[in-house]
Formats: structure tokens, C-alpha cells, sequence
């Protein structure tokens, strides 16, 4: 068997927490480290902050190069910001201790579009490095872009690209429920959005990764975000929803080409919302329809960010997207 590939798990909310524990469990990585900057966690055993029942004998850094004291690593899976602002310093930092990058930063999973300068920075750095960065995920990452990328390999023709993911978010973790502005009155979601603090952050990426790989240039992008209300009082686990308050979002991106309209993206996230799947439409020659039910987005990002790490180990050196990776499988 191979060496085990030596990973620091980098933020330690609760999607970072559950990632280690899936690192934790499989043959071919090993967790050597974490980086976390809650007070709390700070010096506390690895185990015991991510809910082993055992300790590992790590204890949580507050820095990188405190993880790095206690012996080498491979990869960091980075999982802390969604905003170029936040996470660019953090993503320097780990190429310049020498360290492949799989991050879940949704900025960063096609960042050319709105981040060029930013992502040319990241990119040379890790070029000096001779190390490689991914932004990836369930979305932005594979559903609304390395998905149906793959698909337009079955169309002599493709004339439009369009990606629903609806989700029954009462079944998803407290922070995202609070995400979506669960509980919020209208006004108050209508003040977030003109701050700029609701939405799903993403589309853009994806959008720009759809366009670029088919060669498409971006005439016009919109997006627009809207509440979902609820018509009857809802009680999850996390909140209480009365009547009449927001129990969810619809975003919808649409992109145009040259041409015209080219890709719509639909991001639809609700308390009890009784559609729970998404669905991926190609008009073109053939026209296609694919559906995929049971895609758990907290599941799905840790797994595919888990499962990239071998790809991006044996990657060029750069920040590459996922479609410049070979296919990524569960090993």
C-alpha cells in the first residue's frame, strides 16, 4: 500500500469538524493537524473537538505553523470563508509552508471572473510553490458546472444550459437554515440583501466556469434573490418559523451569451419545501434531462472535497478548477 497522504484540516465549524472525522476514517489520509480560532478549541484534542469517541493525540492549533511543529503534512482541506477577502491570506499562507490546497471557499472554485487579479496572485504563488489549489464543492464545484459540462460530452449541439437544485432545508444543519434567512421577517431579509448578506454564494463561479470551458464569451449576468414564505407555522430541530415569516430563498442567475439567453441557474432552498432534488436540463441536439435525488449538500461537499485530494496531489502546480482534474471518484 502507498503512504497515507498527511492532511491538516483547516477551520473546525461544523462542515470543517465533520470533513476531519471523514478524513479520519479513511485508509489511504491521515490527519496530522488542525487549524481553528476559536478560544475554545484551541489546544483541546483533535478527536474531541470533531466527536471521535477516542482522542487522536492532536491537539487543535491556533496557527499553521503550530500544526506544522508537531510533524510534516501534504494537503490542507480549507474550510473557513466564502469571500476572496477572507480566505486569500489564509490560502498564501499555506503555499508558502510548502502545502497542497483543497478548499471549499466558493469564490475560489472558478475565481477568474470576478476575482482576476486575486486568482493570479494565488495562481503564482502556488506555481513558486510548486503546489496546487482546488475550489470545489457540491455547488459551486460539480452540479451547476462539472456536471453538466460532462453531460454537453453527449450533445452534437448545445443551445442552453439549465441547473434547478431545490431543497427540503429542514433536513439540512441549524447554520444553514439560519443561512437562508429562517425566521427572518420580510423586512429584515430585504435589509440583509440591500447589505449584500443573503443568497447562496457560487452562481458566478459556476456560470463563468460553464461559459469559459464552451467557449462562450458573458454578455449579460443577473441574479436576483427572493423570500420564501411560509404558510404555516414550521418547527425544525434549529428554529421556529411562524406564519407569514421567511422560511427559505429563491435565487436565479441567468447568463447570456452573444446568442442570447444560455445558462439559468436555480438555487431554491426552504423549510419543508416537498421537492428535495435537482435537475439538469440541456436543450440542444439531443435535448437531455437528468434528476438526482438524495443529494445532501453537507454529505456531498465533504466527500467531494475528501476525494479530490489524491487528484490535486498528483495535479500541476497552480490553482486549477475541477475540470482540469481527471475524473474524481471515491477511491
Amino acid at each position: 500500500m502507498s503512504q497515507r497522504i498527511r492532511v491538516i484540516q483547516y477551520g473546525l465549524g461544523p462542515i470543517g469538524s465533520a470533513m476531519a472525522r471523514h478524513v479520519a476514517s479513511r485508509d489511504r489520509l491521515a490527519l496530522v493537524g488542525a487549524v481553528e480560532i476559536d478560544p475554545a478549541k484551541v489546544g483541546m484534542d483533535l478527536g474531541a473537538v470533531i466527536g471521535l469517541p477516542q482522542p487522536l493525540g492532536i491537539p487543535v492549533s491556533r496557527g499553521l505553523d503550530d500544526a506544522l511543529s508537531g510533524g510534516p503534512a501534504d494537503v490542507v482541506l480549507h474550510t473557513t470563508q466564502s469571500y476572496f477577502p477572507l480566505f486569500s491570506p489564509q490560502i498564501l499562507e499555506i503555499l508558502a509552508s510548502g502545502l497542497d490546497v483543497v478548499s471549499t471557499s466558493e469564490e475560489l472554485s472558478f475565481p477568474w471572473l470576478a476575482h482576476p487579479e486575486e486568482a493570479g496572485a494565488i495562481h503564482a504563488a502556488a506555481v513558486r510553490a510548486g503546489k496546487t489549489v482546488l475550489g470545489t464543492g457540491v455547488n459551486p464545484g460539480f452540479l451547476m458546472d462539472t456536471l453538466p459540462l460532462a453531460l454537453t460530452a453527449l450533445c452534437q449541439r448545445v443551445d442552453r444550459i439549465e441547473v434547478t437544485r431545490e431543497m427540503n432545508a429542514s433536513l439540512r444543519r441549524g447554520p444553514f437554515q439560519t443561512k437562508i434567512g429562517s425566521g427572518l421577517t420580510i423586512e429584515a431579509f430585504e435589509e440583509r440583501m440591500a447589505q449584500g448578506r443573503m443568497g447562496h454564494v457560487g452562481l458566478p463561479e459556476s456560470v463563468g466556469m460553464v461559459f469559459d470551458t464552451l467557449g462562450k464569451r458573458l454578455a449579460r449576468f443577473e441574479t436576483t434573490v427572493e423570500p420564501v414564505i411560509a404558510d404555516r407555522e414550521i418547527r425544525t430541530e434549529h428554529v421556529t418559523v411562524p406564519r407569514g415569516r421567511v422560511c427559505g430563498l429563491k435565487q436565479v442567475a441567468r447568463a447570456e451569451s452573444e446568442e442570447g439567453p444560455f445558462v439559468t441557474l436555480t438555487f431554491l432552498a426552504a423549510l419543508d419545501h416537498a421537492i428535495d432534488q435537482d435537475t439538469l436540463r440541456i436543450s440542444g441536439t439531443p435535448n437531455l434531462e437528468v434528476t438526482l435525488c438524495g443529494t445532501n449538500g453537507d454529505l456531498a461537499t465533504i466527500a467531494i472535497a475528501v476525494n479530490a485530494v489524491s487528484r490535486v496531489r498528483d495535479a500541476a502546480p497552480g490553482l486549477i478548477t475541477m475540470r482540469d482534474l481527471p475524473l474524481v471518484t471515491r477511491a
